[in-house]
């Protein structure tokens, strides 16, 4: 590692830059009806997280928030600004269910156009920006495991700002809807017990729920918040055991439909990070945020979403090992070692093969029994819309869920389109089963009946599975995110990362951060592409090739820089970017993506 990636020079973290005022199209959410502005937020430590809700790494800096935000809830103010990705995202009632379906308990900005976003020029989901009771910037952070970072520098604007006389205490804008009755609340999945009843998860009330085959009749409800946290994945295993997917506690439980007894078999309630173990003893490893689970090949299967791998857990020998995928997020197919995911968020299992819903790059994918990942309907992470017919030009928006159907066909939880659309292997052919649908996240087969659970409107719907699909108008979609302009040939790519105050990069075991470049179409790069130790590189664009994304993936690590401390505790900050660039003649030759520091 030289000296630019273990000493980068930082810029002043107390540069005076005034932070733009937020806006947005389409409101305020959780603040009673008032409108919010930074000036009338004077006083306050402001930090805006800028997110979006398919993204999975937003919802973990939501829950790592969570502490800083109770802690200081009289002297900081978080705002949520809403920068969507999908066209789904952009509707308003979409972003107030978001809020609620995820605990967000403060001010939330929608920001359906992006305006917000590109007046702090944001390059990725999840981004958060600290900004000091006189209203300018003090820091920006990308990704990931900030949040120690945060919390400390926010000692430091209490304590600093309670000197100058320029903090004010007090309650802040945040006002909670009314709560809504209903059974279920944002269910997640479902599964069809022995007995005929449905067992569904009820997310956003950590709870699962067994209902009568009616499907509306509750018979029991289970668990609570002190037991799961936004459960989400079921399926049936031999034994007569539902395994669970305890998505935000970051494990694998079974629950015993006779006894009622619920037990951990897989994950420590950690969040996995870059250079954990990927295998061992099952409750001995860590996991992230398991979105859905499948008996396939003898072996439990475990939708990795939050580091877009499939894993396994094997009950005979209780352990866990990581199945397909790199960890890189995008859209690759081939041999398991080597393949790409995106969030993966819906499994379903035949005979021969692992269905897949692949849900950020609209995808519906499949894992064969020698381990071969291979792609049906899907193209990339930022190509996605409502369009039937031949696989290779059909299109999906953000499916969650995937049922396999008895004639070998699959039925998919088109979420993001509130459609159930399906995918025939042997024409090749995609149709639409139902629209109207309001963000369908899964499917039980019933008899000759397919129960689809109906998330956003909190129930289960039932359909007769139809014989000949709807038609649809076609509709198509690219991310409306603006593509960077970059200059040909020679682009240097500078991550800005400068150690938190108090921390200083670790080195104790050899290098301390890692940078991953690759590109789609891969042709992109002539030269800059794999692996490395450096944050800077220079990258070589080929010639002949005017637009693409470049795939960025940075972490690095930091410890307390206490000399006499023998075991001083570390933090990792990781994050992901897809940046759309297009070459142009008077394009940047410099790309800088900050971790966390500033630049300017």
């Amino acid at each position: 590692m030289n000296d630019a990636a273990s000493a980068p020079t930082p810029a002043p973290r107390r540069a005076r830059v005034r932070a733009p005022e937020l806006i947005g199209k389409g409101g305020w959410l959780n603040t009673g009806g008032k409108d919010l502005s930074l000036a009338e937020l004077r006083g306050r430590v402001v930090i805006l997280d800028f997110w979006t809700f398919c993204c999975v790494n937003c919802l973990h800096v939501l829950d790592e928030l969570r502490e800083l935000e109770e802690k200081h809830r009289d002297t900081v103010v978080i705002i949520g600004v809403h920068s969507p990705k999908f066209v789904h995202e952009a509707e308003h009632q979409a972003v107030v269910d978001a809020a609620e379906r995820y605990g967000v308990h403060h001010p939330v900005l929608d920001d359906p156009e992006l305006a917000t976003w590109k007046q702090y020029a944001v390059r990725a989901w999840p981004t958060l920006v600290v900004i000091d009771p006189e209203g300018y910037i003090v820091a920006q952070h990308a990704g990931e495991g900030h949040a120690h970072a945060i919390a400390k520098l926010v000692e430091e604007l209490e304590a600093e700002h309670e000197a100058k006389g320029t903090l004010r205490r007090g309650d802040g804008p945040y006002v909670a809807p009314e709560p809504v009755a209903t059974d279920l609340r944002f269910p997640g999945k479902a599964v069809l017990l022995p007995g005929g009843n449905l067992l569904v998860s009820d997310s956003t009330r950590h709870q699962l729920v067994e209902l009568e085959p009616d499907g509306e009749t509750v018979v029991r409800r289970i668990g609570g918040s002190g037991t799961f946290n936004e459960p989400q994945g079921l399926a049936l295993l031999p034994s007569g055991k539902v395994v669970v997917a305890d998505t935000v506690n970051h494990s694998i439980r079974t629950y015993d439909p006779t006894t009622g007894e619920i037990e951990t078999v897989a994950g420590t309630g950690k969040q996995w990070w870059q250079g954990s173990p990927t295998s061992g003893p099952a409750r001995e490893v860590d996991l992230s945020s398991p979105w859905d689970v499948a008996w396939f090949a003898g072996k439990v299967w475990i939708a990795m979403a939050g580091v877009h791998q499939l894993w396994t857990y094997d009950p005979a020998t209780d352990t866990v090992e990581v199945a397909a995928g790199t960890t890189n997020e995008g859209l690759v197919d081939g041999p398991a070692a080597e393949a790409w995911f995106a969030q993966p968020s819906g499994l379903a299992a035949t005979e021969d093969r692992l269905w897949i819903a692949d849900s950020e790059t609209s995808a519906l994918r499949w894992i064969d029994r020698e381990g071969v990942v291979h792609t049906a309907v899907g193209t990339g992470l930022f190509d996605f819309g409502h369009r039937d017919g031949e696989a290779a030009q059909a299109l999906l928006q953000h499916p969650l869920g995937v049922t396999a159907l008895p004639d070998g066909s699959v039925a998919v939880c088109d979420t993001y389109n509130h459609a159930l659309r399906r995918f025939d292997p042997a024409t090749g052919q995609v149709t639409t089963l139902a629209t109207d649908l309001r963000e369908p996240s899964d499917a039980v087969l019933v008899g000759d009946d397919i129960v689809v659970v109906e998330s956003a409107r909190h129930r289960l719907t039932r359909l007769r599975l139809p014989e000949e699909a709807v038609r649809v108008d076609s509709v198509a979609h690219r991310t409306q995110r603006a593509a960077t302009e970059v200059s040909a040939g020679k682009l240097r790519l500078d991550v800005v990362f400068q150690a938190p105050s108090g921390q200083k990069l670790d080195t104790r075991y050899g290098p301390s951060t890692r940078l991953l470049v690759s590109s789609t179409p891969p042709e992109l790069l002539a030269d800059g592409a794999g692996a490395g130790t450096d944050l800077s590189r220079e990258l070589v664009l080929a010639d002949g090739v005017t637009e693409g994304v470049l795939h960025v993936s940075a972490m690095a690590a930091s410890c307390d820089d206490d000399p006499t401390n023998e075991y001083p505790a570390c933090h990792v900050h990781q994050q992901d970017w897809g940046v759309p660039v297009v070459v142009t003649a008077d394009g940047t030759p410099r790309l800088p993506l900050v971790l966390a520091g500033m630049d300017h």
